[in-house]
């Protein structure tokens, strides 16, 4: 659980260090890419211990497909909440491809998680 909290929480702060500067087109680009850097820092401070923690409970491409999960998750949320745009049919149906993934990824592994 600990792997999918920090998954989580990582994914937060990428999500506002790639995207969060949409809301703010005013300001200089290399005020955006130093801010996001910045924010970027403390995204990787959450992803390494992740990958780290899980790895031998979860394998590689297991915990990249659940960080993928995560991060469409959280971009959901963030899109609707904070950017205020709407997702359409067509992003949705995105979305369920990459469930679709998960499923082989996690129940047709051989390996048991």
């Amino acid at each position: 659980m600990s792997t999918v909290v920090l998954l989580l929480l990582s994914n937060i702060f990428m999500t506002f260090a790639w995207y969060g500067h949409l809301k703010f087109k005013s300001s200089p680009l290399w005020i955006a890419i130093l801010v996001s850097w910045g924010i970027a820092f403390v995204e990787y401070c959450f992803q390494v211990p992740a990958n780290r923690y899980g790895h031998g409970q979860f394998t590689a491409p297991q915990l990249k497909i659940m960080q993928e999960v995560i991060t469409l998750l959280v971009f959901a949320v963030f899109s609707i909440w904070f950017l205020g745009e709407r997702l359409r049919w067509n992003d949705l149906l995105g979305f369920l491809c990459i469930a679709g993934a998960v499923y082989c990824v996690f129940v047709l592994n051989p390996r048991s998680t």
